[in-house]
């Protein structure tokens, strides 16, 4: 039999959770941008399709339907587990807290994020380790049927799910700063052990389902939990592919040091029609090249 009914799993803890941290997020845009700051639209959007995404999970359909169905339960988990950590991450959070709050309160934060317990737990291995490790005792131990059984079970790993999936992507393509981050290679190495750890998973799933979940049910979530997380996965190794191109690049070296994310709005350059070979004297400027390619005679045909 399928894990039971988690009992009174409260949807207004998740709903608070889920308000309180998006709230906080925009608290901090409001801040910045008082102080004359300037904050990118973008990774305000990144917060909240995070937010949209964990509460598809957390309250939407595969939340009630996972009680019961196998499939629907790993459909939460490749929402909350894989495409909220991604979003969150792109959302840069510690980077807008650093900015938001009072320079002695950022000066705290910066400190403790340099500790050595944090930079421990950010380590691409470690973080590895929290992120495959979990869902193997998720899986093959009796705690999937404890999560039916116990509503705090049930509130404790969908936590651990999370802040695992954030730190473990924060670690591989994380855009907020990290002194310590360890170099590509590494963090490469890490990202590969990580996808084999979740398709074997997978794979295991398949032919062993967890205690309480029927045969056919199981495999149709070890194929949803292996080629759903192939995309997200195809996702990340895109992401971290550009980061380290970037970062590779020799002229880099030659321009001054940036942060990823600028203070200001980058000014707009305005986008020009390509100036043909040999005509840059005559056409000028973009206007000019526009006006030289609309007013050109026609050629003999």
């Amino acid at each position: 039999m399928p894990p039971a009914h988690p009992g009174p799993v409260p949807a207004w803890f998740f709903s608070v959770v889920l308000a309180a941290t998006a709230l906080l997020y925009l608290l901090g845009v409001v801040a910045v941008r008082r102080r004359g700051g300037w904050w990118p639209t973008g990774r305000t959007a990144c917060w909240a399709a995070g937010h949209v995404a964990a509460a598809a999970a957390l309250l939407g359909p595969p939340a009630g339907a996972a009680h019961h169905d196998f499939t629907a339960h790993m459909a939460g988990h490749l929402l909350l587990g894989m495409i909220t950590p991604m979003l969150l991450v792109l959302a840069a959070p510690v980077t807008l807290a650093l900015r938001a709050l009072p320079p002695a309160r950022a000066r705290a934060l910066s400190h403790l994020l340099a500790g050595r317990p944090l930079r421990t737990l950010t380590h691409p291995v470690t973080a590895a380790l929290l992120n495959g490790g979990g869902l193997w005792v998720l899986y093959t131990t009796g705690l999937y049927r404890a999560m039916g059984e116990h509503p705090w079970v049930h509130v404790a790993v969908h936590a651990h799910v999370v802040v695992a999936g954030y730190l473990f992507t924060a670690a591989i393509i994380g855009v907020d700063p990290a002194p310590h981050r360890p170099g590509p290679r590494v963090r490469a190495a890490a990202l590969i052990a990580f996808l084999a750890a979740h398709a074997i998973l997978a794979k295991h799933l398949y032919g062993h389902p967890p205690a309480g979940v029927l045969a056919g049910d199981a495999r149709a979530g070890a194929q949803l939990m292996y080629y759903g997380g192939d995309l997200v996965d195809l996702v990340l190794i895109v992401e971290f592919c550009r980061q380290w191109y970037r970062a590779a690049d020799p002229r880099r070296r030659d321009r001054p040091a940036r942060p990823r994310i600028p203070h200001r709005r980058p000014p707009r350059v305005p986008w020009r029609l390509p100036q043909p070979a040999g005509t840059a004297d005559d056409a000028g400027s973009g206007t000019e090249t526009l006006r030289w390619a609309v007013s050109r005679p026609m050629g003999p045909r």
